[in-house]
């Protein structure tokens, strides 16, 4: 796996192929968007079937960074659920493996548009509107806010290139972004409006076999 280690404030953070971003002096790890849950929202609410893995597989993705990272503390910035009722809809086999990978950390559930519960889930982690480190250091929310710093989730940036669209991260002057984690989140391409007036100059951080990094002129 090709990381790309970059500075953003201050801080010295690690962009990781699959969507996380890593913080070696602190050993913090921070996802955005697992999104866990979306498969039994979407026949709950709209009557549609999807292959019910996703959670499963998001769980596999995040285990394995954190066996390779072996965090002190997990953030997750926001989304982390499809919504307030999928927290309860985790199979009990997800819902170990969750428990597993929190056990023993500080884990920080950000709230999101779509998991905006402002109490605590019974498998363990805090919710909190948002995390600073320091009065210094950028703040972690679910959506950008101006004039940052911050480090947000939220909008699931892709860039087309090469015939396909690239999960990425967006680093601009004030703000980062990070991509979904989730399995069956889907992306915004970074031409749509939402991504207008503040990204460039900046450049994206594309997660292939190894981090590509593309400016954004």
């Amino acid at each position: 796996m090709s990381d790309f280690s970059f500075r953003f404030h201050g801080l010295r953070l690690v962009a990781r192929p699959s969507g996380a971003l890593w913080q070696p002096e602190t050993r913090c790890l921070t996802v955005s968007d697992l999104h866990l849950g979306r498969s039994t929202r979407m026949a709950r609410l709209r009557h549609q079937l999807l292959p019910p893995y996703e959670t499963s597989e998001t769980l596999r993705r995040l285990g394995a960074e954190i066996a390779a990272l072996n965090p002190l503390r997990v953030i997750s910035l926001g989304d982390s659920f499809d919504d307030a009722a999928a927290m309860t809809e985790l199979s009990p086999p997800d819902l170990e493996a969750l428990q597993r990978l929190i056990a023993g950390r500080d884990w920080v559930w950000i709230s999101g548009n779509h998991d905006p519960s402002p109490q605590n889930p019974p498998f363990g982690g805090g919710f909190a509107q948002s995390h600073r480190d320091s009065p210094d250091s950028p703040i972690l929310r679910h959506i950008r806010a101006e004039p940052g710093p911050d480090i947000s989730g939220h909008l699931h940036p892709v860039v087309p290139l090469g015939g396909r669209r690239w999960r990425a991260f967006l680093v601009s002057r004030n703000h980062l972004i990070l991509p979904a984690f989730g399995t069956y989140t889907g992306g915004l391409e970074i031409s749509d409006p939402a991504f207008d007036g503040w990204l460039r100059p900046g450049h994206a951080l594309l997660c292939a076999s190894r981090i590509m990094e593309v400016p954004l002129p």
